[in-house]
């Protein structure tokens, strides 16, 4: 079982709810995802609009938790304010704060996370940053108290995969708190890769989404963080610089 704060779940798939081709789509993927935990920008959705479409009213939400994030935010203040409403509006008390830096690599500000964090921590929110891949930065937020970590496999969107396997291995191995690898996933190569490093779950939204085929993207990324999960725990052979034989040398037949 995941669990983030007091909340277990089975899945270790958490799913991104934006850019999906169709609301139709979107529902076929969220369900053959088997994920638990929804994700979605506060500021894209019209939450107190009755009028406005939203893709809430396509799922059984007694099914899911739901996890807003402060995309959108630029400063701490921004970040809580976002989180604040989606707490108003009896969403969730957990938050993914999401504070972007750069605007044209949407790396998330170091600074403005961790103060945020801090601040939604002494309102009573479940914490969980996106970060970067920066070691200390990871180490200071579990220090801090947040319910988990969330450092990011490549920018936002760009499903490179995992480019810096060491750091997130450190930040791993230095937290002790759930490890949820988000951002530039691109195929459940990248899953499964993540899964096996130790990482306790994966979030991803673009790279179902924006698949030819959404719906299967979606079970082959649940069914690739099932696997990496289970060799993970299985451990892995050595890697050898030669090769060794598969059968015995004892006991050959000889003529």
């Amino acid at each position: 079982m995941l669990q983030i704060a007091d909340k277990k779940f089975s899945s270790r798939l958490l799913l991104g709810t934006g850019k999906y081709p169709s609301f139709e789509a979107q529902k076929e993927a969220v369900a053959v995802s088997e994920a638990e935990i929804l994700t979605f920008a506060v500021r894209r959705m019209n939450i107190f609009e009755d009028s406005q479409p939203n893709f809430l009213e396509q799922l059984d939400l007694t099914r899911y938790t739901l996890l807003p994030n402060t995309a959108g935010a630029s400063t701490a203040e921004e970040a809580v304010h976002i989180a604040k409403l989606a707490k108003a509006s009896g969403l969730c008390d957990m938050v993914k704060v999401e504070i972007i830096g750069c605007s044209r690599s949407l790396l998330p500000d170091p600074v403005e996370t961790l103060r945020a964090s801090e601040m939604l921590l002494e309102e009573g929110f479940i914490v969980l940053p996106y970060t970067s891949d920066d070691v200390v930065l990871a180490r200071k937020l579990c220090e801090l108290g947040v319910h988990a970590i969330m450092p990011g496999a490549a920018p936002i969107g760009s499903g490179r995969g995992i480019l810096n396997p060491l750091n997130l291995s450190l930040i791993i191995e230095q937290s002790d708190v759930p490890v949820i690898v988000d951002a530039g996933i691109g195929s459940p190569k990248d899953a499964a890769y993540a899964m096996e490093l130790g990482a306790d779950g994966v979030l991803l939204n673009t790279a179902v989404s924006e698949a030819a085929d959404p719906v299967k993207m979606a079970e082959a990324m649940k069914l690739a963080i099932k696997a990496g999960r289970l060799g993970y725990h299985a451990g892995r052979m050595p890697a050898r610089d030669y090769g060794v034989a598969s059968s015995p040398l004892e006991g050959l037949v000889t003529n």
